[in-house]
């Protein structure tokens, strides 16, 4: 971009409520005097090549831009405590901009992942100047980013290795043997002959939703709200479960109907690192269609939010979603849609469901008096991430998982081929009735597309741990080989399943290096490095009639390209 297009202020000092400064870097257009202006405030650094392009593109749109460090990162003063010191930091700030003789009084705030985190934080405190916020890829809170159902997301956590003290420290990741790091034991201190990282190990020490996680929550904050916020976030982003929630959140809870009807939700078939691309990743090419312009998306909805430009998006219905396999569009009107058609597939097997080359089979009907299955689950040969959702792009999305079903370890149950298509839009659930020899354990599920010819491809994945079966703030052990009812959260979807292919369910014990390998010895989880190994018993019958829960969508109520009819 020509110097004449923009005027580029690089020393803006902001000031907060303890006297630390933050630095900000400051991008508006060379004709005007007051604009509205945009905000990200990013622990990545102002120079992040992505948020610099963003920066000329919104000013050249007619707005004022302000890309600020984090406190204690880059040029910012103070002490970085990830995560912490966002709420008030990103109010003081938003009240200092609001009074800036270049700021016309209006603010939208924008950014991905971390820089999500920091928009939805402070919007509980309300400045009177921020008309707006695009949260993408963001979290609810911390408890639910570094552990899901208790069980830690291994990867998440240890990405902290990227972030030094005031700069990031990338170059030595590439060189690290990040397959044995990931095996370290205990977890405690698996990352302390790489560097310091003390976020990381209190992420360890706090296995519960406890008052660590809770201080920087927005869980209990929504009623707080009173600003629309349009949320963006991928099927294969390792956080959508997340945003969902803070969609929900922010469309029940937020203090006035204007606030609730005005929040948006676009979903893609995206992972986290490449949100709004088409770029083909994993062994599935969603097509061109699947590409979206996200600074074109914050521009149309910044026009009607903080320049009053009726773009129609405020018309639309709030929720944009991408329908894999058929490859198309959708907006829906409420989540999960009404039309919904809750159904149960059910488990069977003759006993012997370990593996692709097993008798497991995938139903409508429920099971009658069938044998049970079984497996023995080996932390130190646990079963390999695959795809899914996954925080890296090397290793995230649509993967055809038959390496991962040729193992004993892995039960698999499949429909016959369809006869008809099946679409599934919404939150997928497994109830699963098990017993353990282990005093804790953890079992996953995986839901599959296997395409004719055998390519069987995962849509979406979950897990529990067996202590916080009931309670994340009270975990409770099992007795050994009593028989339990676990419900295996998935996340959310929207996949067609074609005529011709089937529908798949994976269980077993290990989801790894994704999630930590629970230790089978039912003590406090990392901070020790026994292992055991644990044999688990699944149950389908009758009395104990496993399945998965399929929100299914009648074909009637599809309507591919113009929404729903």
């Amino acid at each position: 971009m020509p110097n004449h297009d923009l005027r580029i202020q690089l020393d803006l000092k902001i000031p907060m409520r303890d006297g630390v400064q933050l630095y900000g870097a400051l991008y508006r257009p060379a004709v005007g005097d007051k604009f509205p202006v945009l905000l990200i405030r990013s622990p990545y650094s102002t120079q992040h090549p992505r948020y610099v392009d963003w920066a000329v593109r919104f000013a050249q749109s007619g707005y004022a831009v302000v890309m600020q460090d984090s406190r204690g990162r880059y040029d910012s003063e103070g002490v970085w405590r990830p995560y912490i010191d966002e709420t008030n930091d990103g109010y003081d700030t938003q009240q200092w901009l609001g009074a800036q003789p270049w700021c016309d009084g209006n603010i939208g705030t924008f950014g991905i992942s971390y820089p999500g985190f920091t928009q939805i934080l402070p919007a509980a405190l309300r400045s009177l100047y921020v008309k707006g916020l695009v949260p993408i890829a963001n979290q609810e809170d911390n408890y639910g980013h570094m552990r899901y159902n208790g069980v830690l997301q291994l990867q998440n956590a240890m990405n902290f290795i990227w972030l030094g003290d005031r700069t990031n420290q990338n170059a030595p990741r590439d060189l690290i043997d990040w397959e044995e790091v990931y095996r370290r034991l205990p977890l405690i201190s698996a990352l302390d002959s790489i560097g310091d990282r003390p976020f990381y190990r209190e992420v360890i020490r706090h296995n519960t939703f406890d008052d660590f996680w809770k201080s920087y929550s927005m869980k209990y904050r929504y009623a707080e709200v009173d600003t629309p916020a349009y949320f963006i976030t991928g099927w294969y982003d390792n956080l959508v479960h997340e945003g969902f929630k803070c969609f929900n959140g922010w469309t029940t809870q937020a203090r006035s109907p204007e606030t609730r009807s005005k929040t948006k939700l676009l979903v893609g078939p995206w992972t986290h690192t490449a949100i709004g691309s088409a770029e083909p990743f994993g062994d599935i090419d969603f097509g061109s269609n699947a590409m979206v312009d996200i600074p074109d998306a914050h521009i149309r909805w910044y026009d009607q939010r903080l320049k009053g430009i009726g773009t129609g998006i405020d018309d639309e219905p709030p929720i944009r979603i991408f329908v894999m396999g058929e490859n198309v569009w959708r907006h829906e009107h409420e989540w999960p849609p009404a039309r919904t058609q809750y159904t149960k597939f059910y488990l069977h097997s003759g006993g012997r469901a370990n593996s692709l080359h097993g008798d497991g089979e995938l139903t409508t009907q429920p099971p009658q008096n069938e044998p049970v299955d079984s497996f023995i689950y080996d932390p130190e040969n646990p079963v390999p991430t695959v795809g899914g959702q996954s925080m890296f792009i090397d290793n995230t999305g649509p993967k055809d998982r038959r390496s991962v079903e040729r193992r004993d370890d892995v039960l698999v149950y499949s429909t016959p081929p369809l006869t008809e298509d099946l679409e599934v839009t919404g939150q997928i659930e497994l109830t699963l009735y098990a017993a353990s020899s282990a005093p804790d354990t953890d079992f996953t599920a995986t839901l599959v597309d296997v395409h004719p010819g055998g390519k069987a491809i995962n849509i979406c994945e979950g897990i529990v741990r067996a202590r916080f079966r009931n309670s994340y703030e009270e975990p409770t052990l099992i007795e050994p080989e009593t028989i339990c009812a676990y419900k295996v959260i998935l996340w959310e979807t929207s996949n067609l399943f074609k005529a011709g292919h089937q529908i798949r369910v994976e269980v077993s014990s290990s989801n790894f290096p994704r999630f930590d390998r629970n230790q089978n010895t039912g003590s406090t989880p990392g901070l020790d490095a026994e292992i055991e190994s644990a044999h688990q018993t699944i149950y389908h019958n009758t009395q104990y009639p496993s399945h998965i829960t399929l929100p299914v969508i009648p074909p009637i109520h599809r309507s591919p390209r113009n929404g729903t009819r």
